[in-house]
């Protein structure tokens, strides 16, 4: 059945339309905003056996015909994902996941397509509420709908679904998910906005999402399948009472040890004591037959334990109260070659992080569906498995290392200094070498003691911190800095990052229905607090970004020529810029505003590359002495090269206080005169003189100012042509004004 519906949002046609397009997918929807569109289909198979996880893949792909371009490269055609469509493939997993009922373990698949990009629209979010709506409509069970929306404010106002100019002027940019009761999942950053001011965005968001999802309760009605049939086995509610009965004293005191593996070791041996209790009570054969659901409840009995912990006595697994943030310790400088290095440390979670500075020539490049553009600010965030104890295959970043990194990138970004000011390429690397929780917040921190320490002057420090949330009833746990198992047995992972003014980047993921305004300003409150202790011990080991930059950087020096003078410095084909690299081992690079940016590790090699570039772009300046080069010799005077491509007249008269009767009687091409620039008129004509160089000679008179010289003979000792008549028909213009 065939079925297009629209919905206004932010007063333009949001439309949704099933029916026509991927039929044979569980659920298929065709969503289109101004001229993009994007194809979401959902799909769930069968189980595969022996799986403790649910196997949810989303992929979010763009085409490149989508926006009428032909892939670049060797093969012509789309390959392994892109970061942005990587985390474009995060924003859709992060919401849709929790919304799976428990168990629930089949092959399931969320593709979202791109299939007409209009460079105005981004289709992000888009990509995200198709694909509520498809599980929606499909016979997937899931507990939706949800909607995702993109909020900026922009010149003060709140905008719904912005486009990418609006992003750009933005200084509040939120991709929210929401469901008709609450926030489910947030994702963006701010240039120092107030807990206040990323609340109202947050409940704009949450409004604006109502008729989104109105119109997709409205498709369900219309074309919705039945959900399939689900049930999961479940353990024998004696067998559950006897596991709280023998787990949940020894939990309690594993979950206060404060080390973490040592506390893994107590886990497990109280779940090792339980397994073996059972089989011995149960018989071997009978235990089998539940010893899955045993191993599931034991983990549910210990997420119980920690959470009524908390709740009654506001006592943490590490020992701490709900606001205590974990010792912290902070070097900068332990790296001897890189150009800035720092060792972050809070409780068990430690990153080292490295700045590098580079030139233009290092900027990255990104060929996206709405153009190309270049990056100059990068942080990448890099999680090996011995910073948790363990091995697997190391196959390059994952989802969640590229998501990590962009959330700290997001962080730092915009207290990086504008590239007119400071015009490097700046890469941010973050190595996680231990974790415990919070190691995307331990890069933040540690990647502003880095950039302090190579001497980039930010305009802020920036510090991170990772917040948690537990409910039971109408009791709430706001936790500041938690640890793993916080994260996983908690309701809310809730990540901040800010200067002292403001918050630069949050991200949130909520696992619960309903939360409150109330609960998140508290939430945002004690985030903040947190944050300035942070950043209080950061700053007691770097007050600020160090006055010079690493003696290991190169060193960039800019200056401005004019527009039209950047033909002047490339030469043609290149030859003379080419030519400065290869005589001062620098690079050069000129923007087409006239930005020459000159980078090397020498001073004096920049100092020589400079003065060869001033040297091709100076201009004449009156009273000014140079020595040129007579490049060629007319009747009337020489035209002398003073300048790299700038030649000047010395007209005759001003060659010496003698009369001279031709230039070639004291000149030849080639030779080199010094002489002095006694005017520049507004077509640029530069006029030169020789004789005022020289000393002037005993008792001249100079000629009284406005007189005409006298005309001079010619080489043959008589006059000039005009003078000596001549044929008048070679001169009617001149006939004509005598007459």
């Amino acid at each position: 059945m065939f079925v297009r519906e629209s919905v206004l949002v932010g007063g333009r046609p949001l439309t949704f339309e099933t029916g026509r397009l991927a039929k044979q997918a569980h659920g298929a929807i065709l969503i289109s905003f101004g001229e993009s569109q994007c194809l979401v289909t959902a799909v769930s198979t069968s189980e595969r056996p022996g799986l403790d996880f649910f196997p949810l893949t989303c992929e979010y792909v763009e085409k490149t015909y989508a926006a009428g371009k032909i892939p670049g490269g060797f093969f012509k055609r789309e390959g392994r994902l892109r970061d942005y469509e990587i985390l474009a493939s995060r924003i859709m997993d992060r919401p849709l996941r929790p919304l799976f009922p428990e168990g629930y373990k089949l092959d399931t698949q969320i593709i979202a397509t791109v299939l007409s990009a209009d460079r105005v629209n981004p289709t992000d979010v888009l990509a995200l509420t198709a694909a509520s709506a498809a599980l929606s409509i499909s016979d997937i069970p899931w507990n939706g709908p949800i909607a995702g929306i993109r909020v900026a404010r922009v010149d003060g106002a709140l905008v719904s679904y912005p486009t990418f100019e609006q992003i750009e002027r933005a200084d509040i940019e939120l991709v929210v998910a929401a469901s008709r009761d609450a926030i489910v999942m947030v994702e963006g950053g701010a240039n120092e906005a107030t807990e206040e001011e990323i609340i109202d965005a947050l409940m704009f968001a949450h409004a604006e999402c109502q008729p989104i999802i109105d119109m997709i309760e409205k498709l369900r009605q219309a074309v919705g399948k039945e959900k399939r049939p689900f049930s999961i086995p479940k353990l024998d509610e004696s067998i559950k009472q006897r596991i709280a009965a023998i787990a949940d004293a020894p939990l309690r005191e594993a979950c206060v040890i404060r080390a973490k593996h040592a506390r893994y070791d107590a886990y497990a041996a109280v779940k090792k004591n339980v397994i073996e209790t059972l089989t011995a009570e149960l018989g071997a054969e009978a235990f089998l037959a539940v010893e899955k659901l045993v191993k599931e409840e034991i983990e549910e009995r210990k997420a119980v334990v920690v959470r009524n912990m908390v709740l009654d006595t506001g006592k943490r697994i590490d020992g701490r109260a709900t606001a205590d943030i974990r010792p912290i310790s902070c070097e900068v400088g332990l790296l001897a070659r890189t150009h800035g290095s720092a060792l972050f440390q809070r409780g068990e979670t430690q990153s080292i992080v490295t700045a590098t500075l580079g030139t233009s020539g290092d900027e990255q490049k990104i060929d996206a569906l709405t153009g190309e553009s270049w990056k100059q600010f990068m942080l990448h965030y890099n999680f090996p498995p011995f910073s948790t104890g363990e091995t697997k295959p190391m196959r390059g970043p994952g989802r969640r290392e590229i998501g990590h990194g962009a959330l700290a990138e997001r962080a730092l970004v915009r207290m990086i200094p504008s590239h007119d000011k400071f015009p490097y390429t700046i890469r941010v690397v973050s190595e996680i070498l231990e974790s415990n929780g919070s190691s995307s917040m331990a890069s933040v921190c540690g990647g502003t003691l880095a950039l302090m320490d190579a001497g980039v002057p930010i305009r802020k420090p920036v510090a991170g911190i990772a917040m948690g949330l537990i409910t039971e009833d109408e009791r709430v746990a706001i936790l500041s800095d938690i640890l793993g198992d916080e994260d996983h047995l908690g309701d809310m992972d809730f990540k901040v990052c800010g200067t002292d003014k403001g918050i630069t980047a949050i991200q949130m993921d909520i696992k619960i229905a309903g939360l409150s305004r109330s609960v998140l300003e508290r939430a945002l409150a004690q985030a903040r607090d947190g944050r300035l202790h942070i950043l209080g011990k950061m700053l007691e080991t770097m007050q600020a970004a160090r006055p010079e930059i690493s003696r290991w950087a190169p060193r960039i020096t800019s200056i401005q020529v004019k527009p039209d003078q950047i033909r002047i410095i490339i030469g043609p084909g290149g030859k003379t810029i080419k030519g400065i690299t290869e005589q001062t081992g620098c690079s050069v690079d000129i923007n087409d505003d006239g930005t020459v940016n000159v980078a090397g590790s020498d001073p004096e090699a920049v100092k020589r590359a400079l003065s060869i570039i001033e040297g091709l772009v100076a201009e004449p300046e009156v009273g000014k002495v140079y020595k040129g080069v007579i490049k060629r010799i007319v009747d009337f005077g020489a035209f002398i090269e003073i300048l790299p491509n700038n030649e000047a007249l010395l007209h005759v008269s001003e060659i010496d206080y003698k009369r001279i009767g031709h230039p070639s009687d004291v000149f030849q091409e080639g030779d080199t005169v010094e002489v002095k620039c006694i005017s520049v008129e507004r077509d640029g004509k530069v006029r030169l003189s020789r004789k005022a160089l020289l000393p002037v000679p005993e008792g001249y008179e100079p000629r009284p100012e406005g007189e005409r010289p006298p005309r001079r003979e010619s080489r043959e000792g008589g006059r000039g042509d005009r003078d000596r008549g001549g044929d008048r028909g070679d001169r009617p213009r001149r006939e004509r004004r005598d007459r």
